[in-house]
């Protein structure tokens, strides 16, 4: 099995890609120089927002670099990262019905994408 950073290699080589040119396609969200930490095993777990602007680059599964980073399982469950207190870091406190409003846009996010 590869990891994350032998995906995103191999995804920007087959499409010809050199690092600062997705830095440009994905209009600088992905630096080069934090791709390149990607790419070599430097960074394991990138925030959801690079995962997603990567997978857009290279058309692939948003999915398969989640579950690569190890942000999903491979039945696509949550792993611990996504859940309890880890989400409280990455958000801060949420009320209730934030989280009920984050759970409504993630279904619209995630309708969009599968199209």
């Amino acid at each position: 099995m590869e990891t994350l950073g032998e995906l995103l290699v191999s995804l920007r080589k087959r499409d010809g890609l050199t690092l600062r040119q997705v830095e440009v396609i994905t209009e600088k969200r992905v630096s080069n120089a934090y791709l390149s930490q990607i790419e070599n095993g430097k960074i394991l777990k990138p925030s959801l927002n690079i995962l997603f602007a990567l997978s857009e680059v290279y058309g692939v599964s948003y999915n398969e670099i989640m579950e690569l980073a190890g942000y999903i399982s491979a039945r696509g469950s949550r792993e611990s990262a996504l859940e309890g207190h880890e989400v409280t870091n990455l958000l801060g406190e949420i009320s209730k019905e934030e989280e009920e409003r984050l759970l409504e846009y993630l279904t619209f996010l995630r309708s969009n994408y599968k199209k």
